[in-house]
């Protein structure tokens, strides 16, 4: 899979693709269906497929306080696309002069001058250029006088509800990480590296594995039962997201603790898979209390893996779609 980054990296030979654009935040289900229409057509017409993507998510530039938690980064979303039929993805960073192409200029601009569109497939809510005026509809039209073909995409169901990134972020808020891999296809996973940290977990006894979240907020929070990918193995662990009032925290961490392993990790990249939450984050009044609850949710997770019976996967790369 190629990747491009920016608009001004798109030589003469990215001319003529099968394409559709979006924020693919999580790349669920329905993001999956949609890749797959836009392969087949590539194939057919023998040109490359290409996911167009904006960073930052068009939201998070308008009103990024108020802008939805991401359920991926660049990177994550990249890990993700390289294990479906994607050719090639377009990140184009969206400012000020994106914002204010017209409609009719971002399709003069960008799918025709630059990249020779030949089949676009959107979903029928998409909306693009300035104002938000430009619809499927204008697609449509456009693609009659340049010579493209433009196609909805098919909805795709779970229980009977559209899967959507807004679908999967209350899924998540809700702690209902078996809905929300229904929609993914996979659990929710994040993938970092390891860094220092200020050693608090293991002044406890309790040594965790400390990964940026890289978001302005995150989707999930809480204590989980995960599993996490290091250097290839998949190992049994319990999780925190939170900013971790007890000891004064203020930025929200992932720290992961892995149950009986004691190599060191610090620089590696994992993958930690989000299995089933445990709790809320709370405050204690001590590092006892703290230790002591930590204690009971170790022992909530062997009893989860217990409950396994030996079904959990076999080791898979740390990066996965």
């Amino acid at each position: 899979m190629e990747f491009i980054r920016g608009l001004h990296n798109i030589r003469p030979e990215h001319r003529g693709c099968a394409i559709t654009i979006g924020n693919f935040d999580g790349v669920h289900l329905g993001h999956r269906a949609l890749i797959a229409q836009v392969a087949e057509r590539a194939r057919v017409l023998r040109v490359p497929s290409l996911v167009m993507l904006f960073e930052p998510q068009p939201q998070e530039y308008f009103r990024p306080d108020v802008s939805p938690p991401r359920l991926m980064r660049l990177r994550e979303k990249l890990v993700a696309l390289a294990g479906l039929p994607v050719d090639r993805v377009l990140c184009v960073r969206f400012n000020a002069e994106v914002a204010a192409l017209t409609p009719d200029a971002f399709i003069e601009q960008i799918l025709t001058a630059r990249l020779g569109v030949r089949y676009l497939a959107v979903g029928e809510d998409f909306r693009f250029g300035h104002a938000r005026k430009g619809d499927i509809e204008t697609l449509r039209r456009a693609g009659g006088r340049y010579g493209f073909e433009v196609a909805a995409a098919a909805t795709f169901e779970v229980d009977g509800e559209r899967v959507s990134s807004t679908r999967v972020r209350a899924a998540l808020a809700a702690g209902n990480m078996e809905l929300t891999k229904k929609l993914l296809g996979r659990p929710y996973w994040m993938c970092g590296k390891v860094a220092h940290g200020d050693k608090i977990g293991r002044g406890i006894g309790v040594p965790t594995a400390n990964i940026a979240l890289q978001r302005h907020r995150a989707p999930v929070d809480g204590i989980f039962v995960v599993e996490v990918v290091i250097s290839g193995e998949r190992l049994p662990a319990v999780a925190s997201v939170g900013t971790r009032p007890t000891v004064g925290g203020s930025t929200p961490l992932l720290e992961v603790h892995v149950l009986d392993f004691d190599r060191n990790v610090y620089g590696a990249h994992v993958q930690v898979d989000f299995l089933h939450r445990l709790r809320e984050e709370r405050r204690f009044d001590s590092l006892e209390q703290m230790r002591d609850q930590i204690a009971r949710d170790i022992e909530a997770a062997r009893q989860y893996f217990n409950a396994l019976s030996g079904s959990r996967p076999a080791a898979l790369s740390v990066f996965r779609p």
